[in-house]
């Protein structure tokens, strides 16, 4: 598909700006300039998104767009994990086919399916020079579904998120194909689904949708939400696995179907009632922060269950505790000391800071806003946390990071 020219002119130029070397272009006649950036940028992106892959000179990369759309390599082997072993694995929306190389793995048969012709010529390229042998099928998902597929171990879709201007869509009936439509059919042709979705999706919505859901995992990388992943069985529980994934931290919940939205803590301590001033005397030392996907999950009463902890107020999702937690899910910090909105308080507990990073939960006042108001400059080893607490007071915790 690439001329030696055109990949000797990608090599030449594999850490350069791309934006530049479209402005000047080539002498070469025979270098596909169009082919050539595409490479490039493709390569420049695939050594932080896929680092095993940016390793082989051969790989051939898609559009942009399929580029962005595409899971990462530590997401892919997540979901590996998820998938398993077998005899037949089939990925229906195979796309650039980065989930499917590394989600087939353990299984004897693996077929990629894809209605992109251009991408299926690319992915045949790619599993080729990675040395993954497998069937791959240029068909639309419900064609193969109803007329080639008879039976598989797992199937695995990851539906496109745009609608036909190109414009992203969220819901499940919005995105194709119509999971929805399809469901009847994919659950009598597997032993499970596994349902790759936007992280913007509420998963208790999925979930009520869906009807045959048996595991939710949100998966997030660096403390940003990526993905969120639904495993479909045939025989519906009466308890949903839940799983918060950040990186290599993984915090698993049970729910029950009959009351998958959680149920927030109406048990506040009294110590959390008092004013700022008081608070510290309660020996209220750390302050914690969920990780992103603790945050989507919204489970925040199991934290409470498990944890020596409570929440500064229902809607803060900020926890304190009096002792230092090694395992919690998400960033801990020290108190140095908690400070109300009055003008004398802040100064004198802000007295030797020029910088800070600012966090708000609930509060009425944006960062940008609310830095302004303390004349702070950004950045630096002091985290303020601006929040409104159960008693209706606007409070700033001032901390520093642990752990």
């Amino acid at each position: 598909m690439i001329n030696e020219q055109t990949w000797e002119f990608v090599r030449q130029h594999a850490t350069d700006d791309v934006r530049k070397l479209a402005l000047q272009g080539t002498k070469d006649a025979d270098v596909d300039m169009p082919m050539a950036l595409q490479q490039i940028v493709g390569r420049q992106t695939a050594l932080k998104k896929l680092p095993s892959w940016a390793a082989h000179d051969a790989i051939v990369y898609p559009p942009h767009l399929n580029m962005e759309q595409c899971s990462s390599e530590q997401t892919a082997r997540y979901k590996a994990q998820l998938a398993g072993q077998g005899d037949k694995y089939v990925d229906l929306t195979g796309g650039f086919g980065v989930d499917f190389y590394w989600m087939s793995q353990g299984f004897k048969e693996r077929v990629y399916v894809e209605q992109n012709e251009q991408l299926c010529a690319i992915s045949t390229e790619n599993f080729r020079t990675l040395g993954l042998a497998c069937s791959v099928c240029c068909c639309d998902t419900a064609t193969y579904l109803t007329t080639q597929l008879d039976h598989a171990d797992v199937i695995y879709l990851d539906p496109a998120r745009r609608d036909e201007h190109g414009a992203r869509t969220y819901d499940i009936a919005d995105c194709s194909p119509n999971v929805l439509e399809l469901l009847p059919q994919l659950l009598s042709k597997s032993r499970r689904v596994i349902l790759k979705l936007s992280p913007m999706l509420d998963w208790r919505k999925a979930v009520t949708d869906l009807e045959c859901v048996s595991e939710v995992h949100i998966i997030s990388v660096n403390n940003e939400c990526k993905e969120l992943v639904l495993v479909l069985t045939p025989d519906q529980s009466e308890t949903i696995n839940l799983y918060c994934v950040n990186n290599d931290n993984v915090f698993p919940i049970v729910r029950s179907l009959r009351t998958v939205s959680p149920t927030p803590s109406d048990c506040e301590s009294e110590a959390f009632g008092l004013n700022a001033r008081s608070l510290l005397s309660y020996d209220v030392r750390f302050l914690y922060e969920p990780n992103a996907s603790i945050m989507k999950a919204g489970c925040f009463d199991v934290l409470e269950d498990r944890f020596a902890v409570r929440q500064v107020a229902v809607n803060s999702h900020l926890f304190l505790s009096a002792d230092e937690i090694d395992d919690f899910p998400g960033r801990g910090f020290q108190i140095m000391t908690v400070s109300s909105m009055n003008k004398r308080e802040l100064k004198e507990a802000l007295s030797g800071i020029e910088k800070a990073n600012i966090a708000v939960r609930n509060f009425p006042l944006s960062v940008e806003q609310l830095r302004k108001k303390l004349k702070l400059k950004d950045g630096g080893d002091v985290y303020i946390f601006a929040t409104t607490r159960a008693n209706g007071e606007h409070s700033l915790f001032i901390c520093r990071k642990i752990g």
